[in-house]
């Protein structure tokens, strides 16, 4: 019978469902499904778990073990699905995107070379035809700049990987090929076609005007949605059509540089010691690529290694975090930080290291650090004790869920009290935390 257009088996317990899905699979039956209005007829042999992705930080199991839950009519995850096949759709339409779209040139005098301003440095002077930028600058914490949007390389990175991300996983899901030769489009554009590729290093990210060309901490731009790409080429590897093993070839070398760069370049290091949300998301971004690259041993060496170098510093016995409490918007940092946190200790988990179970010296835990929120995010802003300007309630909603997926009870309770993001909650088919208050917007610096 058929659900919401979803082809679905008789009722009887879940286990059952899955059982009985997983046995018809193994018999090679095609099973029909139809999705955002595409019809698509798939093999069920593609839902074996020899198809599972090979990603760095999504469970490639668990996307398998969603498929067969959305084919036994599972609710919640039909619902996210749609939300997220909203978005996928709007991405089909869209781009692609290239760091050769902007009129500024870099001070290397390569437009293939990323760039763009600090986020909350402001000009003391009025720009006049002596002093055009209005130098010096003076750092504003939490105060955005408007005039960073000028240059688009950053706002068109955080459209181009979440666009690709959507694509890929709606792809997964549906097997509706449009979805993924748009995905392995804004890729190749993106990282391997020579006329468009982006150079692989971030030397002129978050300058400052009359200051610096680039700086370390632009890093963090990258840090978290270059994750997502690595994971939607794993996705794409799975066989989609439009992707092929040269793809997959170029955009592992261009990672393999980027993360030499990240290992050797002055901007690298300098992010690598940052003590705060900068390194956590350093320490992520190098465990995913080592990873995807290849290096395994790497990977692990720095999941690790932030036990004692992010954990043991970032998080207290009560589960707050001091680096982050005394910025202007202590919220969004708490929670972005945990968006470092939580997708590292998913790395952790391909590579055998359990973050979640790990008590820093002074008893504090990443649970811990996740229950910290849990008053605010259930009960609003009158509940959280630290500086926030603009507060987003639902901002820890993903942190939550992947508290809740590791075994933390109390975040299980209180994910039903946390608001649904606008564009729904996509968690549930793409398990893995996301920054959910817009970081190109609300720009971390």
């Amino acid at each position: 019978m058929y659900l919401n257009g979803v082809a679905v088996l008789p009722l009887m317990s879940f286990r059952s469902k899955i059982g009985r899905l997983a046995a018809v699979a193994m018999a090679g039956v095609t099973l029909c499904a139809t999705f955002s209005g595409v019809s698509s007829a798939e093999p069920a042999t593609s839902l074996d778990t020899a198809r599972r992705p090979n990603t760095v930080v999504l469970d490639g199991g668990q996307l398998v073990r969603n498929k067969l839950a959305l084919l036994a009519g599972d609710r919640t995850m039909r619902t996210s699905l749609n939300a997220l096949l909203a978005q996928a759709d709007v991405a089909l339409t869209k781009g692609p995107w290239s760091v050769m779209d902007k009129t500024q040139v870099p001070p290397s005098g390569d437009r293939h070379d990323y760039m763009s301003l600090a986020p909350y440095w402001w000009p003391t002077q009025p720009q006049t035809p002596e002093n055009p930028q209005g130098c010096p600058y003076v750092e504003r914490d939490g105060e955005r700049n408007p005039a960073t949007d000028a240059i688009p390389d950053k706002p068109s990175r955080l459209t181009a990987f979440n666009s690709i991300y959507q694509l890929s996983l709606a792809w997964y899901y549906t097997r509706n090929p449009d979805y993924a030769r748009r995905a392995a489009l804004d890729l190749r554009t993106w990282f391997i076609e020579a006329g468009t590729r982006m150079n692989p290093n971030l030397n002129f990210a978050q300058g400052i005007p009359c200051l610096t060309d680039g700086r370390g901490i632009g890093i963090i731009e990258f840090s978290y949605t270059f994750t997502q790409v690595l994971d939607a080429a794993a996705i794409l590897n799975t066989g989609a059509p439009g992707w092929s093993g040269s793809d997959d070839a170029g955009l592992k070398s261009w990672s393999g540089e980027f993360l030499n760069w990240l290992q050797t370049s002055k901007n690298g290091t300098d992010e690598a010691a940052q003590q705060n949300n900068h390194g956590t998301f350093y320490d992520m971004l190098t465990a995913g690529i080592a990873l995807y690259t290849g290096h395994r041993d790497t990977a692990r060496t720095i999941v690790k290694t932030a036990r004692t170098t992010r954990l043991d510093k970032q998080i207290a016995a009560d589960g707050s975090q001091p680096m982050e409490a005394t910025r202007t918007r202590s919220y969004h940092y708490f929670t972005f930080n945990l968006v470092a946190m939580t997708r590292l200790a998913r790395i952790g988990q391909h590579v055998g290291v359990d973050l979640w179970a790990y008590r820093t010296p002074t008893g504090g835990s990443l649970t811990k650090a996740v229950d910290f929120l849990i008053p605010a995010a259930t009960r609003g802003l009158a509940h959280w004790p630290f500086p926030e300007t603009n507060f987003t309630q639902y901002a820890a909603l993903d942190s939550l869920h992947a508290a809740a997926d590791a075994g933390d009870r109390k975040a299980k309770a209180a994910l039903r009290h946390v608001p649904v993001p606008p564009g729904g909650d996509l968690y549930p088919v793409r398990p893995a935390a996301e920054q959910l208050d817009d970081i190109s917007i609300v720009t971390p610096g």
